[in-house]
């Protein structure tokens, strides 16, 4: 079984592009805006930014352009938006793995993500869940850290060193007081392939890719790493409420537009999508994404990025979690 790194490492160098005049937040936009997405069409980033997009598009008269610009777990695109003219045409949607990767590729190779980008709002909050194979005959952490107390071997998957669903699973080890082998792969599917195929024991993951396996009776779920449970997956428990505590590794998606853009633009937007959240519709969309509807102000988004980037540095090293 062929182990990839979550995040590959990128050659391309971040130079910031000239600015232009800023524009005016009463005429925005005056012309198209691309929305950038890191990732391939069809993934939880992209199904979420182009319900934002065509919203957008809708509410302030211009077309939201998706651009899918995949590659390197999403710094491809990070990158491009980071270099952009900062007058509000360019904007990211990504999800907070773009403040581990910075705390763990070289700083030459990818922007700096407290200071290139100005984030806008915070779209929603997602889960991880730990799930287990069937045939491992546990129903409960309980029973799993029984398990491996008892000197079983045990494997968990991850889409990637460096992933959320990894250091959540570092965070299991030590809180339980076990050591279940981390298994990296290049992605979700591959992960789930492997366990569907009882080639490893474990998986932590997001409810979307899960759930489906889980309603099929090919997972059992044991918990969620965070401390409390989820009003979309209100039957499943925590892993505190199991006697595993001080794990809580969510995840999120937000929009960034580069650092620069006036103030009053990126209040404009924040003030649209704050709205577009609100709509019932849109809340049943995210939802269907396993998805719980955020908004907020554009402050209290940048003081959640600079916690995040933050907590991630802490995490890496008391964790010792490194690229593969």
């Amino acid at each position: 079984m062929k182990r990839y790194g979550f995040i590959a490492l990128l050659c391309c160098v971040f130079a910031p592009l000239g600015h232009a005049q800023a524009p005016s937040a009463a005429d925005f936009p005056a012309r198209p805006v691309t929305v950038v997405i890191g990732y391939p069409a069809g993934a939880g980033t992209d199904v979420l930014g182009r319900v934002i997009a065509g919203r957008l598009a809708s509410r302030l008269g211009k077309p939201f352009v998706v651009e899918n610009q995949p590659g390197a777990s999403g710094m491809i695109g990070a990158g491009h938006v980071a270099r952009a003219q900062p007058d509000g045409y360019t904007l990211l949607v990504a999800p907070n793995t773009l403040f581990i990767a910075a705390r763990l590729l070289p700083k030459a190779t990818m922007p700096d993500v407290v200071k290139d980008y100005a984030p806008i709002i915070q779209l929603s909050q997602g889960s991880l869940i730990l799930a287990a194979r069937p045939s491992l005959n546990v129903k409960d952490v309980r029973g799993l850290v029984a398990q491996a107390r008892e000197g079983r071997a045990l494997t968990y998957g991850s889409p990637g060193s460096g992933s959320p669903m990894h250091i959540a699973g570092e965070l299991f080890n030590r809180e339980a007081g076990v050591r279940l082998t981390h298994v990296p792969y290049r992605g979700t599917a591959p992960a789930i392939t492997d366990m569907l195929g009882g080639h490893i024991d474990l998986i932590y993951g997001v409810p979307g890719s899960l759930w489906p396996h889980v309603a099929a009776g090919k997972m059992v779920p044991l918990g969620l790493a965070q401390t409390n449970r989820s009003p979309l997956l209100p039957d499943v428990p925590t892993l505190a409420e199991q006697g595993v505590a001080g794990i809580d590794v969510q995840t999120w998606y937000g929009v960034f537009a580069p650092a620069g853009t006036p103030p009053a633009i990126v209040e404009k937007l924040n003030r649209e999508i704050n709205a577009i959240l609100a709509e019932p519709r849109v809340r049943d969309e995210f939802r269907s994404q396993w998805e719980i509807p955020v908004g907020g102000s554009a402050q209290a988004f940048a003081e959640r990025t600079r916690a995040d980037y933050e907590q991630a540095g802490r995490w890496i090293a008391t964790l010792n979690i490194k690229l593969d």
